[in-house]
């Protein structure tokens, strides 16, 4: 009974307001936004980016397995961008008053249209505007980054796209991290050994589409003599112009190598058990290609 009383004597309004759950600080409100695709499910891999006016980003992240996301900002006016692979970005501006909840309702993302593919024929890794980086851990603590200077590449696009080759050529000894002696030590027989491989190569002719501009390239690598089967995760940029009216298409592709993979298996330990350089490297590809001719 004495439950049931305080139970009604609770104000009306509080059991219905949408913050009643919520407690925000003195200025603040609440912005809420649920983003579908058109077919009205949620699209769970959806991100959002909250500016203020002048630009500045007061929130990022992604969404609940609801495809929604409910946060708390300082009153006042916002830019708001909601993209996800695949769909069109939405953007909207939006106005939070304090202890008040700002809903968008539903948001639905529209199908993006796919990029313009390359055209058929011969195209070349544009050295200059391309770069083949990696990332190793150190010590356990922070990550090294490198890249190589010097490489040659040519791709030929067929028609349908996923019998198209690609053949890249790396020279080991341009290997580049910022500092002479590591980089002569990764030269070295512990590590790259250039003296007796002088070359790194990757091979491929198994394009894959994975919806989107998402490609999946499966090749093989060759490094320190030994052949493996690498995978590139590729997103496809689309096509341009360059400066003198070539036709230019981009990428972007990552992949991981475990050096062990190709008995690159020098380590050394410190005193407290951690290797000096991590099993893994991390591989990030920014790629222009041009068209020949």
């Amino acid at each position: 009974m004495i439950g049931r009383r305080r139970g009604s004597r609770t104000n009306p309004e509080q059991r219905t307001s949408p913050l009643v759950a919520l407690e925000t600080p003195p200025s603040a409100g609440v912005l809420s936004c649920r983003v579908l695709d058109p077919v009205n499910e949620p699209v769970r891999h959806a991100e959002f980016v909250l500016n203020d006016i002048t630009g500045r980003t007061v929130m990022s992240g992604g969404l609940d397995p609801f495809g929604s996301f409910v946060i708390t900002v300082p009153a006042g006016e916002y830019r708001l961008a909601v993209s996800a692979e695949g769909y069109t970005p939405y953007r909207t501006t939006t106005t939070v008053v304090e202890n008040t909840l700002a809903s968008l309702g539903d948001v639905t993302l529209q199908v993006a249209q796919p990029p313009e593919l390359p055209t058929p024929g011969d195209w070349e890794v544009e050295p200059a505007h391309t770069s083949i980086g990696f990332t190793a851990r150190h010590v356990g603590l922070a990550r090294i980054h490198g890249r190589f200077n010097s490489f040659a590449g040519a791709v030929r696009i067929t028609d349908p796209v996923e019998r198209s080759a690609m053949h890249v050529v790396i020279d080991a000894a341009s290997i580049d991290t910022g500092v002479r002696m590591r980089d002569d030590h990764l030269r070295s027989a512990d590590f790259l050994d250039v003296a007796a491989f002088p070359t790194l190569e990757f091979y491929s002719e198994r394009f894959v589409h994975k919806g989107g501009t998402r490609w999946a390239v499966t090749g093989a690598l060759t490094l320190h003599g030994v052949t493996r089967t690498v995978v590139l995760d590729t997103e496809y940029l689309g096509l341009g112009n360059g400066m003198e009216g070539e036709v230019r298409a981009a990428c972007r592709a990552t992949t991981e190598l475990h050096r062990d993979d190709f008995t690159v298996s020098w380590q050394t330990m410190l005193a407290r058990g951690i290797a000096v350089v991590g099993s893994s490297i991390r591989v990030q590809l920014d790629v222009q290609l041009v068209r020949k001719g």
